[in-house]
């Protein structure tokens, strides 16, 4: 069984649905400045800002109130009648991006059964970057009692013939169009179609061609692997608290969680092969280091020339901007070698790192007193799934696909209790 399903999924009606949707919760977590004025957009208006945590309010000491009245306004939501409910569907969707290429995909639920987020899993669905556990709990007080879940989850099929999610827009018409609006803050545009019967089964029978074990053998000139159907894109994070949230309720109830909401996530499916799909680097900044001293660890940490020879990364402080290389890495890649020096060193030394997307803003900060930026280049998107096959996850924030406003935004609900 492909663990990719028609869900009840819950869309918006007779509201602002560009004031309803908002970026997903793990963008602008160190600029307050942009979820201020998101606030300001939102106004009194019903939205996903209420019913979703950025995660910019992670450490606030206010967090439980936080939580209680996201609770409190899903349940509000619910009893306003806002939603209208499309039973047993999948939508395909177009997302305009704000360069004009257009993202297609499918949202639907997956099976929670089939995914792990261990280095090494052989399920169905599988983790792309390491998966860090203390991140998951402040996650999980949202979800376990929460009344509804909202995807940011992306998840990606290698389709390089492009006959599943692509091959939709012939079969869709204007009478299917569930929304159709402008994203705020440079977000784009998205509509989005129900699916009938005829093209849902076109798209499970699609997949199953993908999972077939000869097939998936021969494409990666593999032996004795399981077969890896869907990779983590975006969100991995969250479908692990979803799926801790499922392991927690099978122990308080058995077997009667596997008859659950719970089991199941509503995400997006995307394919690795879309051309609005660019993976970017996910850089580093050190806040509040001794720039010097961590300069002169990493140094002692590694081989470090200036010359060309080796894993190429770049500094950029108050006093420096240059490209440096490794040559000796302890990972295959760039970006694991240095998160390997970062978390040795900030378990001993003063530091708080962030994952920043975009080049310009990071630059930014790292030029800010006591702050150290490292700037990578991206990952090519055709390694993904071969490197998770042969090799598990990658160093988590390896990547990112595409700009902080090309993410997702949050739009589809479902019920999980």
């Amino acid at each position: 069984m492909i663990p990719f399903k028609r869900a009840n999924i819950l869309i918006p009606k007779n509201i602002d649905m560009t004031k309803w949707s908002v970026v997903a919760c793990d963008q602008y977590t160190s600029e307050p400045d942009y979820w201020e004025k998101v606030e300001r957009i939102v106004g009194d208006s019903p939205s996903t800002l209420r019913i979703t945590l950025p995660e910019i309010f992670l450490e606030e000491n206010d967090i439980d109130e936080r939580i209680k009245k996201i609770n409190k306004t899903m349940e509000e939501y619910i009893n306003e009648d806002i939603f209208l409910e499309l039973e047993d569907s999948m939508i395909y969707l177009e997302r305009t991006q704000s360069d004009g290429r257009v993202r297609e995909g499918i949202i639907g639920m997956v099976d929670l059964e089939d995914y792990s987020y261990v280095k090494g899993s052989q399920t169905l669905i599988r983790a792309t970057e390491k998966t860090v556990i203390e991140r998951i709990p402040p996650r999980l007080k949202v979800r376990e009692n929460a009344l509804l879940e909202l995807p940011h989850i992306m998840i990606l099929i290698d389709d390089d013939k492009k006959e599943i999610i692509e091959s939709l827009k012939n079969e869709v018409n204007d009478n299917e169009i569930v929304y159709d609006f402008d994203l705020m803050e440079n977000g784009g545009h998205i509509k989005g179609y129900k699916l009938n019967d005829e093209s849902i089964d076109k798209v499970i029978n699609g997949l199953e061609k993908l999972a077939d074990k000869d097939t998936f053998e021969a494409k990666y000139n593999v032996k004795d692997k399981g077969v890896l159907l869907f990779a983590m894109g975006d969100g991995n994070h969250s479908l692990a608290t979803a799926k801790a949230n499922y392991e927690n309720l099978k122990k308080e109830i058995g077997d009667e969680a596997l008859n659950s909401n719970a089991r199941y996530a509503l995400v997006e499916l995307v394919n690795l092969h879309s051309e609005a799909l660019e993976f970017e680097a996910i850089h580093r900044v050190v806040f509040d280091t001794d720039v010097n001293d961590l300069l002169e660890e990493l140094y002692k940490y590694y081989d470090i020339n200036d010359t060309g020879s080796g894993q190429e990364f770049e500094i950029v402080t108050k006093d420096i901007n240059k490209k440096l290389y490794i040559s000796n890495p302890k990972s295959n890649i760039v970006v694991g070698s240095i998160q390997m020096f970062l978390d040795d060193y900030l378990s001993t030394h003063k530091g708080k790192i962030d994952y920043i997307h975009g080049d310009e803003v990071t630059r930014k900060m790292g030029l800010e007193e006591n702050n150290v930026a490292i700037l990578f280049e991206a990952m090519s998107k055709s390694d993904l799934f071969k490197t998770v096959i042969l090799d598990g996850a990658l160093p988590r924030k390896t990547f990112s696909m595409g700009h902080s406003y090309d993410k997702r935004y949050y739009l589809e609900a479902r019920k999980i209790k």
